[in-house]
C-alpha cells in the first residue's frame, strides 16, 4: 500500500459565534508519511484543527493543502483522507466485512448510480464496475494487516471495545486515503486496550508508511506515538517539536507543566548575583535556596536590576533527591528550614514511587525515586536539585530563559 501525502495549514483560524477563537492563527506543516501528533486541554482547539483538514469545518481565513491541492472549499468526500473517531462510528447491522467495505461501496456508487454511469459515460462505468470488483480484495488485505479476518462475519454488537476499533482502523485502512486523520480514538477504552491500540497504531503506521494526524489529549499517548508533536492552548500552537524536545527544552511554562507526567515542579523566587563574580548566583523562593555557578550569560541577558532577577525555577520528579533529614524537627509554629520538605503523599509504581514533598513555603514538589523507598508520610526530608537539569523561565511572559540550566556545578545548597 502506498499512502503519501502532504498536509498543510498556512495562517488558519476558526471561530465560533459568541466564543473566544477556536483556532487562533495557526501555521503547520505535516511531511509524507509522518505521524504528528495534536495533544492539549479539552478546549485548546486540536479537534477543531483535525475537522478543519477534514472538511467538516470550514476556516475563517487562512490556507488548508492535502498534497499539492488547496482544499478550502472542498468537500470532505473529495479530499481523499479517512478520518477514525474515538466513538468507532460503526452500522450495527452490517458485518464487520460490510462496514470495512461501505466507505467503498458508495465511492464507486449503489445501483442507481451505476445505472446512470451506463448511460453517461460507459468507460467511467467499466472503471467503476472493475473496482468494485477489487472491493472484497481490499478487505480481506486490511483484514490481514490488522489481525482481523476471524471477525469479518460478525456484527459491531459481537465484537469487544479494542475489536470495534480495529474494525474502525480497517475501513481507513481500505480506503487507500492520503492521509489518516484520528480524533481521540482511543478515549473510550480501559487503561490496558489503550496500550494494546496505541502499540496496534505505532505498528500500522511503520507498516503503511501514512501520514497520520492524531489529535489526543493524553500526552503520554502524544509522546509515544508522534514523530513530532504539537502542543497546542487557547487556539494557538504553543511548540513544536521531536517529543523528548518538548521534554527536555520546553520553550514556555505551560508547555514544561502539560509535557510530562507527574509535571515539573515550579518554584517562584529570584536569582541573584553573588560578590563581584559574574558567574555565580544563588535562587531563592519556594522554600529552596541554591546556588549555581555559570549564570553569567543568564543574568546579563536578562538586563537584570540591582543584580537580581525574578525567575520561575522547574524541575522534574526524576532530577530532585530526597534524603533523610539531619537536623532537627520543626514543632508546630515553628518554620520549616530551606531546601527541606515534610512528605505528604507516597505513591507506589512497583519499580518507582512518586513522593510528594511540601516546603517550608506551601509548595508541594514531586520527587521519583526506587520502589522500594523506606520513606514515609510525614516523615522530613532534606531535598537537592541536580543543577544542570534545571529550567528557568520568566514569571511575566512564562517564557523559556536562556538554556536548560545557567550551572554546571552546585557550589553550595544550604539548609
Amino acid at each position: 500500500m502506498d499512502f503519501v501525502a502532504r498536509v498543510a495549514l498556512e495562517s488558519v483560524s476558526k471561530t465560533f459565534a459568541g466564543n473566544p477563537p477556536a483556532v487562533d492563527d495557526i501555521t503547520l506543516e505535516v511531511q509524507d508519511r509522518e505521524f504528528l501528533v495534536l495533544v492539549g486541554p479539552s478546549g485548546c482547539g486540536k479537534s477543531t484543527t483535525l475537522r478543519l483538514i477534514a472538511g467538516l469545518e470550514q476556516a475563517d481565513t487562512g490556507r488548508i493543502e492535502i498534497g499539492e491541492r488547496m482544499v478550502n472549499h472542498t468537500p470532505p468526500k473529495d479530499r481523499n483522507i479517512a478520518m477514525v473517531f474515538q466513538n468507532y462510528a460503526l452500522y450495527p447491522h452490517m458485518t464487520v466485512a460490510d462496514n470495512m467495505a461501505f466507505g467503498l461501496r458508495l465511492r464507486y456508487g449503489g445501483w442507481w448510480k451505476r445505472i446512470w454511469r451506463y448511460w453517461t459515460d460507459r468507460a467511467r462505468a467499466r472503471e467503476f464496475a472493475d473496482r468494485r470488483k477489487e472491493i472484497p480484495q481490499q478487505v480481506g488485505e486490511a483484514a490481514r494487516t490488522l489481525g482481523i479476518e476471524a471477525l469479518l462475519s460478525r456484527l459491531p454488537r459481537q465484537l469487544s471495545g479494542g475489536e470495534r476499533q480495529r474494525v474502525a482502523l480497517g475501513r481507513a485502512i481500505v480506503r487507500r486515503p492520503d492521509a489518516f486523520l484520528f480524533d481521540e480514538p482511543l478515549s473510550n477504552l480501559d487503561a490496558k486496550l489503550r496500550g494494546e491500540m496505541r502499540r496496534e497504531i505505532k505498528r500500522l503506521h511503520l507498516k503503511l508508511e501514512a501520514t497520520m494526524v492524531y489529535v489526543t489529549h493524553d500526552q503520554v499517548e502524544a509522546l509515544t506515538l508522534g514523530d513530532r508533536v504539537v502542543v497546542m492552548d487557547r487556539g494557538r500552537i504553543q511548540q513544536v517539536g521531536r517529543p523528548m524536545e518538548l521534554y527536555d527544552r520546553p520553550q514556555n511554562r505551560f508547555v514544561a507543566g502539560f509535557i510530562g507526567s507527574p509535571s515539573m515542579s515550579f518554584f517562584e523566587g529570584e536569582l541573584q548575583k553573588l560578590g563581584g563574580d559574574d558567574s555565580l548566583a544563588e535562587f531563592r523562593g519556594g522554600g529552596l535556596r541554591l546556588r549555581f555557578s555559570e549564570c553569567a550569560d543568564l543574568l546579563n541577558s536578562a538586563r537584570v536590576s540591582d543584580s537580581r532577577l525574578p525567575v520561575h525555577l522547574g524541575v522534574r520528579p526524576e532530577d530532585v533527591r530526597i534524603s533523610p533529614w539531619r537536623g532537627e524537627v520543626s514543632h508546630q509554629g515553628e518554620s520549616q528550614p530551606e531546601n527541606a520538605g515534610k512528605v505528604v503523599l507516597l505513591e507506589l509504581l512497583g519499580e518507582s514511587a512518586m513522593i510528594h514533598v511540601e516546603t517550608a513555603a506551601g509548595i508541594v514538589v514531586v520527587c521519583r525515586s526506587d520502589g522500594r523507598t523506606s520513606v514515609q508520610v510525614g516523615e522530613m526530608v532534606e531535598l537537592a536539585v541536580d543543577p544542570p537539569r534545571v529550567h528557568w523561565f520568566d514569571p511575566a511572559t512564562g517564557e523559556r530563559l536562556g538554556g536548560r540550566s545557567c550551572a554546571t556545578e552546585v557550589v553550595d545548597q544550604t539548609g
